[in-house]
C-alpha cells in the first residue's frame, strides 16, 4: 500500500494531504500531496547519499506528521528497516532499545533532541526524554534545527540517481513494546504484514476521496491518503479538538478512548464513522459517541503484533449480555483460537513476522484470556491480571464491563494484598464529571450483586490513573491507590 500511496501523492500533487487546526478549530493545510512526495524523495536521496542500503536499520524519533510519514516513505523506497523510537520512554530504556536495534542512523526532530540538551526541563514536562546524542550514535536532524541539535540531514542530494524502489518483501518496521531495560522486546513487521494490516484498515474504514478523516496514526494516514482522503491531525487540547470536530465534520474519526472522553466532556459533535482502540472502550462510551452525532461507533481490538484483529459496532456491543468484553468477530484473514488455559491466539497475513532477535512464529500470543462466542471474540481480562482470593481465581475482565453503568467513566477490579496473605478485591470506579454519587452507588448495586462470588470487598469512587502514550488505565497504579485507601480506613461504599 505504500507503493500505492506514492502513486496517489504524485497523481494529486495539489490536493491537501495533512491538515492541522488553529486554536479556533479552523482548518489549515500542513502539507499537500506534492509536498509529501517531494519530501520523501529528498529524504530518500539524503539517506542513499549517506550510504544506507537495503536492510539497514534507520532509527526514527520524529513526532507524527508530514515529516514522519515522509521518512517512512523514504525508508520503504530504499528497503530500509525503520525502528520507531519513543522519546517518552526514558534514557535507560532508549539506550537498551538502541543497543538491540543497532540503527545505522537516527533521524530525530528538534523536539525529541531538546530532551537531551538545553530544553531538558521543558521536555520533561512534555513527557520527552532522550539520552545524550553522543550515546545515540550517528544522528541527523529533520525539520527546523535548533541550537544543540545534531547536524541537519542534507536534503540537497540529487534525486535522479536514486535506485529503483525495492519491491520485494523484507523487514519494514521495528516497534518496541514491553520488555525491560535489560531485555527490551520489539515487534518486527515485514513489508507484506504491514501492507496486509493497512489493507484491512482500508476495507474497514472505507475512506471516500476528498472528504477529511481525523486521526494521527500511521494506520490512519496511509490508507486514507491512498484513497484520496486528506487527514487532519487531532488537536492536542480537548477544547480545540471539539472545535476542530465541529468545523471539520470528518467522514471518519480515529481517537483513543481518553481522547473521546475528553472531547465529549467539551460537548464535541461527531459525524460519520468513529473508531477507537488502543485501550478498552465500553459500550457506554460508544453509545455516548453515537448520541453526539456519529452514524457508527466502533471499538477496535488490535495489538502491535497484529493490527487490526477484530472490531465491534456500538449496537452489537450494547446488545451483548454475557460476561466479558465483546471485541467482535475476527476481521478478514484473521484466525483466532484459544489455548487450554484460555489465552487468545491470533494469526493472519497482518501478524508480525517475529520479535527482534527471536525466531519467526505465525501465532501471536495476546496475553488476553478470551472465549469464542459464535465466532466472536469475548475478552475475559489479561492472563497476568488474575486475582486470587481465597481459593478462587478471579479474572477482572469478565466483570469490569458490567460496572460501566450510566455515570461511570472507567472501572477496574484490582487485587490488594491483605495481612493474612490473601487478596482483597476492590472495584475502583471513576464517575463522569458531575455525576451524582448516590445515584451511581444505586446503579452499581445490581451489577455488584450479579457478580456472585467475584463481588468486590470494597468499592472506591476515584479517578483511575492512566499511563503510556495511549493513556491506558494503569492497573498497577490503581491497585496502589486502592491499597492506600484501604490502609487509610476505606471500606465498602
Amino acid at each position: 500500500m505504500l507503493d500505492a500511496l506514492d502513486h496517489a501523492l504524485r497523481r494529486g500533487a495539489h490536493r491537501p494531504a495533512v491538515l492541522g487546526t488553529t486554536r479556533t478549530g479552523a482548518v489549515r493545510t500542513k502539507a499537500t500531496c506534492g509536498d509529501l512526495a517531494g519530501l520523501a524523495d529528498r529524504y530518500a536521496a539524503a539517506l542513499h547519499a549517506r550510504g544506507l542500503e537495503r536492510g539497514a536499520t534507520l532509527g526514527v524519533a520524529v513526532r507524527p506528521g508530514p515529516r514522519a510519514l515522509a521518512v517512512l516513505l523514504a525508508a520503504h523506497r530504499l528497503g530500509l528497516r525503520g525502528a520507531v523510537l519513543d522519546p517518552g520512554a526514558g534514557p535507560d530504556v532508549l539506550r537498551a532499545r538502541l543497543a538491540l536495534a543497532r540503527p545505522a542512523l537516527v533521524l530525530a526532530d528538534a523536539t525529541a533532541q531538546a530532551a537531551a540538551g538545553w530544553a531538558r526541563p521543558l521536555a520533561q514536562r512534555a513527557g520527552l526524554a532522550l539520552p545524550g546524542l553522543a550515546e545515540l550514535g550517528p544522528v541527523a536532524t529533520v525539520g527546523p534545527r535548533l541550537p544543540g541539535c545534531a547536524p541537519a540531514l542534507d536534503t540537497g542530494a540529487p534525486t535522479r540517481g536514486l535506485p529503483r524502489p525495492v519491491d520485494e518483501d523484507g523487514d519494514a518496521v521495528v516497534v518496541f513494546t514491553s520488555g525491560t531495560t535489560a531485555r527490551p522486546r520489539a515487534v518486527v513487521h515485514t513489508r507484506s504484514s504491514l501492507a496486509a494490516g493497512m489493507a484491512t484498515v482500508a476495507g474497514l474504514v472505507r475512506p471516500a476521496p476528498g472528504r477529511p478523516v481525523l486521526g494521527g496514526t500511521f494506520f490512519v494516514l496511509v490508507p486514507s491518503l491512498t484513497n484520496g482522503a486528506p487527514v487532519a491531525l487531532p488537536a492536542r487540547t480537548p477544547r480545540v479538538l471539539a472545535r476542530q470536530l465541529r468545523r471539520l465534520a470528518p467522514q471518519a474519526t480515529y481517537l483513543t478512548p481518553p481522547q473521546l472522553r475528553a472531547a465529549l466532556a467539551e460537548d464535541a459533535p461527531f459525524t460519520g464513522r468513529v473508531w477507537t482502540g488502543s485501550a478498552p472502550a465500553s459500550a457506554g462510551l460508544l453509545t455516548r459517541v453515537k448520541d453526539a452525532g456519529a452514524d457508527e461507533a466502533w471499538g477496535v481490538y488490535a495489538l502491535t503484533e497484529l493490527f487490526p484483529a477484530a472490531a465491534v459496532e456500538q449496537a452489537d456491543k450494547a446488545a451483548f449480555t454475557g460476561d466479558g468484553d465483546l471485541a467482535g468477530a475476527p476481521l478478514p484473514g484473521v484466525t483466532a483460537t484459544t489455548t487450554p488455559a484460555g489465552e487468545l491466539l491470533l494469526t493472519g497475513p497482518a501478524a508480525r513476522h517475529r520479535y527482534l532477535g527471536e525466531d519467526p512464529d505465525p501465532w501471536v500470543a495476546t496475553g488476553d484470556r478470551a472465549r469464542l462466542d459464535n465466532g466472536r471474540i469475548v475478552l475475559e481480562g489479561r492472563t497476568k491480571d488474575m486475582v486470587l482470593r481465597g481459593a478462587e481465581n478471579i479474572y477482572p475482565g469478565l466483570y469490569e464491563p458490567a460496572l460501566h453503568v450510566p455515570g461511570v467513566e472507567l472501572a477496574l477490579l484490582v487485587g490488594v494484598p491483605a495481612d493474612d496473605g490473601d487478596e482483597r478485591l476492590v472495584a475502583v470506579v471513576q464517575p463522569h464529571r458531575g455525576a451524582d454519587r448516590a445515584r451511581l452507588h444505586a446503579a452499581l448495586a445490581g451489577p455488584l450483586r450479579r457478580m456472585g462470588t467475584a463481588r468486590p470487598d470494597a468499592v472506591l469512587l476515584a479517578d483511575i490513573p492512566l499511563s503510556g502514550r495511549s493513556r491506558k488505565p494503569d492497573r498497577a497504579a490503581t491497585a496502589r491507590l486502592a491499597a492506600a485507601w484501604l490502609r487509610a480506613g476505606g471500606g465498602a461504599r
